[in-house]
């Protein structure tokens, strides 16, 4: 018989097992699935209700954030009870062992990255933007047009990127420029629908089909069943509008347009969200890149206009693996890779001021020590202790004659304050870590 049991609930119990069987355990153990959906919802007393009496394991290990008093679980049952860890993916390491993230880095969705005036832009521009845009994870470059206006030498443009290697998508419904692309190898067209769609036959590239403009649902049905009819290849874009501007109506429309069709490929534009909204892009695109994955969707269009979306692709690129990983394993997106976690830090502990004081009376040296916790900065040698958070005090009080050890301290006191403001570890010497934006070699890829 096992010696330990473990409890969950039935939402989380396929990931346990999974979890547990890539372990290397030195015990025999059996999981108890219970009616509770969610684990961390679970109280003890519940959970005692529902495991027999006197089971004979040697001990029931149940959830971390299960709540109440273990006592309950181990009266009934007659073994101790261990509270496990609070996230199912903390178990190796619970058990001192590495986490094992088997098939990480997998992705579903393409993303297109598109380079919004490529049609202004001098095609070495284009070819460094693209190359950008590669190495931070794009599969598909997007030439940007004016809507009906030509693209002159667009063809160059098509067969130089393709001669390079990039797989290439052009965003316009200008008749002339859509042929000259597509004679040029151009791999998919953004977009048809009634206004264009006599050129689908002459086509030999895949198409985005959308709705007419200023329509809904029933004109994107509509326009599918032309383009399918004519034997063309096809990608679905329901359309995602703006925040304000009908966006959850158009998540229900993808919503709907999956269920209408479950074997289609499509497309969600995220450029109306990130560019749109006075908002930095990473929570956006880690959000739809959840939606995306979920839903199924095949391919992402982006843009890196605006400030804010700077990096986008990038950080698109991390997402879908993340949230690839997740819904593939049913566990969740956290804990698995803390990239997109840059403006603030993931959890770390900080020192209290009793353990710093405590530290200072076994300082012998005139050297100053900074550290900061969640509300203040600390600094201190043999002589001083000061407390603060405003980084010109902090040095005002230092008085500090040396330039070059003023400049020090400064940068320092300055780098303190703002982790303290921003709910970031400092550690003195160490740049503060910036989650996928941080240097991936050297000491800034070690402080973080």
């Amino acid at each position: 018989m096992a010696d330990t049991l473990f409890v969950t609930g039935r939402l989380a119990a396929d990931a346990l097992r999974r979890t547990l069987g890539k372990l290397e355990l030195d015990f025999e153990y059996d999981v108890a699935a219970l009616s509770g959906s969610v684990a961390a919802l679970m109280r003890t007393e519940w959970i005692a209700r529902r495991l027999p009496e006197d089971c004979g394991y040697r001990q029931v290990i149940i959830p971390g954030l299960c709540r109440g008093d273990l006592a309950t679980i181990a009266a009934k049952v007659g073994a101790p009870v261990v509270r496990g860890p609070k996230d199912l993916k903390d178990l190796p390491a619970f058990f001192g062992q590495e986490l094992d993230l088997e098939g990480y880095g997998e992705y579903h969705a393409k993303i297109l990255a598109e380079i919004v005036e490529a049609y202004r832009m001098p095609f070495a521009d284009i070819v460094a933007r693209a190359e950008y845009y590669r190495a931070s994870g794009a599969d598909v470059i997007d030439l940007g047009c004016p809507p009906m206006e030509a693209f002159p030498g667009v063809a160059e443009v098509v067969a130089g990127l393709k001669e390079r290697g990039f797989t290439v998508s052009i965003d316009t419904f200008h008749l002339q420029t859509i042929r000259e692309a597509d004679e040029a190898g151009v791999d998919l067209l953004l977009s048809v629908n009634t206004q264009n769609m006599e050129l689908v036959p002459q086509l030999h590239c895949k198409v985005v089909v959308i709705p007419d403009f200023g329509e809904g649902l029933e004109s994107l049905e509509r326009n599918v069943a032309s383009v399918d009819a004519l034997g063309a290849s096809y990608v679905i874009d329901p359309i995602l509008d703006p925040l304000s501007f009908g966006f959850t109506a158009a998540l229900e429309r993808y919503c709907e347009t999956r269920r209408r069709y479950p074997d289609a490929e499509m497309l969600m534009g995220l450029g109306n969200l990130t560019e749109l909204t006075d908002a930095d892009s990473i929570g956006i695109n880690t959000v739809m890149a959840g939606v995306i994955a979920e839903l199924g969707i095949d391919y992402v269009l982006t843009t890196e206009v605006i400030s804010w979306a700077r990096g986008a692709v990038r950080e698109l690129d991390l997402a879908r693996k993340l949230m690839h990983y997740a819904l593939r394993n049913r566990v969740l997106p956290k804990g698995l890779d803390d990239g997109l976690v840059a403006l603030k830090d993931p959890p770390f502990e900080t020192y209290s001021e009793a353990e710093l004081r405590d530290m200072q009376h076994k300082v012998r040296d005139k050297n100053y020590r900074i550290f900061a916790d969640r509300e203040w900065v600390f600094v201190f040698n043999r002589e001083t202790f000061l407390r603060g958070r405003d980084p010109h005090e902090l040095f005002a009080a230092l008085h500090v004659a040396d330039p070059g050890h003023a400049f020090y301290l400064g940068g320092e006191l300055e780098r303190a304050a703002l982790a303290v403001r921003l709910g970031k570890k400092y550690t003195q010497e160490s740049p503060l870590r910036w989650g996928y934006l941080s240097a991936p070699t050297g000491q800034e890829a070690d402080a973080s």
